[in-house]
């Protein structure tokens, strides 16, 4: 039996007052994840491997992007201390995990994240990080943040909803498109995104609204010629869906679009992505140092089945586990997949 969380209930604040989303087929009236793989022949959904150790380093954030799964802010006190860092090299010091994937709320504010890169690259990992851009501009102490990446070869990712100003500030904020040309400007200026240069820099598209990303391809093509009007140059685009939590269930619900985005998804339901969905090669931990299956049931709340803390890492137990599905799932298996690092077919 696929390890799944059948009435998952998420409790949203509207004008009405308080109301309840169920993550159910009696509540939405679609198929249930888990009986779409039992129907491709999944008694349950199994890791390949661990190939990414991902890491939410703390949910404090210099902005409030409207559709944050982790509903990200500057009011947020969840940040990962140095011992449970130390827990997470410890983990992976001498296993065949390569890469590491930073991210938050915007991973810089921790106080401890330059000490972490710095610790992580001496055993030899590999390094992404999930900038928001605007850190770089947010306070002098992060000015230098292109400089820190250049000098321990991280990989950028980072999120620019739009290549225009309207539709990239009116989902994250009054000034952020210009601010995160000014901070693409300053990574590009350090090496990224260069023809001639290993400093990889790549953007994520996520759409504006309830619908699916178009064509990847297509997207990063649009965006690397309407970016070079601004000097700007990056070396691949990620279009993500957006999955139904948080702050985006949240709009879901109040603009009553919950139900047809569900159909939408289901509806594209594409078992080649499902095949390939991110949480068979990846493990994530939360800022208190529970593991999850992905960063999307870290939201949930939904620990692996298994040894759940970073404190016990077992990657035997690990790569052994079920992995828990729910409604969200659909999400990541639509049209042509999505990951957090973009399409997956």
């Amino acid at each position: 039996m696929i390890q799944s969380l059948k009435r998952q209930k998420h409790k949203l604040s509207t004008p009405e007052g308080q109301i309840e989303v169920l993550d159910d087929v009696e509540a939405i009236g679609i198929p249930s994840f888990d009986s779409k793989l039992n129907d491709m022949g999944h008694s349950s959904l199994k890791p390949t491997n661990i190939e990414i150790f991902q890491v939410n380093v703390g949910k404090m954030c210099n902005q409030v992007c409207s559709h944050c799964h982790v509903d990200a802010g500057p009011d947020r006190k969840e940040i990962m201390t140095k011992e449970t860092m130390q827990q997470c090299i410890d983990a992976i010091r001498d296993t065949d995990i390569k890469t590491v994937d930073l991210t938050g709320g915007a991973p810089e504010m921790n106080p401890n994240f330059r000490w972490f890169v710095e610790e992580l690259r001496a055993i030899g990992k590999d390094i992404i990080v999930r900038c928001n851009l605007t850190i770089i501009l947010a306070n002098p102490k992060y000015n230098d943040l292109p400089e820190f990446f250049r000098k321990h070869k991280v990989n950028v990712v980072s999120s620019l909803p739009y290549f225009t100003a309207k539709r990239t500030d009116a989902q994250r904020g009054d000034g952020v498109f210009d601010k995160s040309i000014k901070a693409l400007q300053m990574l590009n200026a350090v090496g990224y995104g260069k023809e001639d240069s290993d400093l990889q820099l790549d953007l994520v598209y996520n759409p504006a609204g309830a619908f699916l990303p178009g064509d990847q391809t297509s997207l990063e093509n649009q965006f690397k010629r309407k970016l070079q009007e601004y000097d700007i140059v990056f070396n691949n685009l990620f279009a993500i869906t957006n999955l139904p939590i948080s702050r985006f269930l949240e709009y879901l619900v109040r603009s009553d679009k919950y139900q047809d985005y569900m159909d939408e998804l289901v509806n594209a339901f594409n078992p080649m992505a499902a095949e390939g969905v991110m949480c068979r090669s990846t493990i994530s931990v939360g800022w208190d140092g529970y593991l999850y299956d992905c960063d999307f049931n870290q939201m949930l709340e939904l620990k692996v089945q298994a040894s759940d803390h970073i404190a016990d890492f077992d990657i035997k137990e690990l790569t052994q586990r079920d992995i828990i599905v729910n409604q969200h799932c659909f999400g990541c298996t639509a049209g042509a997949g999505s990951s957090c690092g973009g399409t997956t077919v």
